[in-house]
């Protein structure tokens, strides 16, 4: 299949759904509500958001019915990037080739800017949409549970925490890191997909396991972009992980081994899909995707 147009596509359908839901830039207080604008319209892939379709779609689920939620989990994500940038935190100065949030708004508004991006997300969930109420309570459910402690906020604070601490770092510490920090979105996302879709108990746990083996590739190949990337590829410095001390797979088991450890994570996600039809082939490509990307 075309990947690229596919992608095109869908970003350009939950762009056109974003548009709709987030406050206009005009409406008080003007400069939160541009801040918010600035950052989820600041050129991301939408890749959540993308998953959350393809997997409603592999299911034989209604596009519409997902496309809310598509929507809401990119105000989460881009308000975990707002965050993650500042000063506090990763202090970074550019994401995705333009300035961090902070770096236009000041750190106040962007911190509040998150804040609200996170609320405004689950305004838009819990919407009456004319769908099954169970099943967007549980999509709910899981959204919020990914968001929270026991997810990427969990992430996080480990990833914080284990900064220029090395010898403390193992590969359960690392794995629960990747997991957590980014994984637990990702599995979310498809899972979310999945029940809006009407998916059974079956296929749902197939869409979990390719979702847990996706997002952990996702991170191994964001820490390999960080050491062969540029910084004109990635948006933002190149080499900043190890110039913080970051817990990497690289820094742990060396470039090669992570490299092979992602495309093995690649090949598990195919293989859970493999009771599916035509129908989740972007949910393959993705897969294939994500280990070959240069951003």
């Amino acid at each position: 299949m075309d990947l690229k147009a596919y992608l095109t596509q869908r970003c350009q359908l939950v762009d056109q759904a974003l548009e709709g839901v987030l406050p206009a830039a005009t409406e008080l207080p003007a400069s939160l509500h541009a801040s918010m604008r600035y950052s989820v319209f600041a050129g991301g892939k939408r890749v959540r958001p993308v998953l959350m379709l393809a997997a409603c779609d592999a299911v034989g689920g209604e596009l519409e019915k997902a496309i809310p939620a598509a929507c809401a989990m990119e105000m989460i994500h881009t308000y975990s990037l707002i965050h993650d940038d500042l000063p506090a935190m990763d202090d970074d100065d550019f994401r995705r080739g333009n300035p961090t949030n902070h770096k236009v708004y000041g750190e106040a508004t962007a911190i509040l800017a998150g804040d609200a991006l996170l609320t405004e997300a689950f305004i838009l969930l819990s919407k009456e949409d004319g769908g099954d109420p169970a099943a967007r309570i549980k999509v709910i459910q899981e959204i919020a549970t990914a968001s929270g402690s026991r997810g990427m906020v969990g992430g996080q604070v480990v990833d914080m925490e284990s900064e220029g601490k090395p010898e403390q770092i193992d590969i359960a510490t690392l794995s629960y890191i990747h997991t957590h920090k980014t994984g637990a979105l990702i599995r979310a996302s498809v899972r979310a997909g999945a029940i809006l879709g009407g998916a059974d108990e079956e296929r749902l746990a197939s869409l979990t396991r390719y979702a847990e083996a996706i997002g952990l590739a996702f991170q191994i190949a964001d820490d390999i972009l960080d050491v062969e990337g540029t910084t004109e590829e990635l948006g933002k410095d190149a080499g900043s992980d190890e110039a913080r001390g970051k817990a990497t797979y690289p820094a742990l088991v060396g470039l090669e081994a992570s490299k092979a450890r992602a495309q093995e994570l690649v090949d598990m996600a195919l293989e859970a899909l493999a009771g599916f039809d035509e129908r989740a082939e972007p949910l393959r490509a993705i897969a294939s995707y994500i280990v070959k990307r240069k951003s």
